[in-house]
């Protein structure tokens, strides 16, 4: 949404924060629901961050 931010979900482990920027390729860069998404985890302070987001 216009956020900027979400969440990606992962079977069995908490939700990963993703924002926007992570998103890799040219232009808009959204996410939609039940899209599929293969990304690095990184612990972040207030729990794991999604980065480097590739669409599938």
């Amino acid at each position: 949404d216009e956020k900027g931010w979400g969440f990606v979900a992962i079977d069995g482990q908490p939700d990963v924060f993703v924002h926007y920027s992570e998103i890799q390729g040219d232009g808009r860069r959204t996410l939609f629901e039940g899209q599929q998404v293969e990304f690095d985890i990184e612990p972040g302070d207030r729990g794991p961050l999604a980065k480097r987001v590739n669409i599938l």
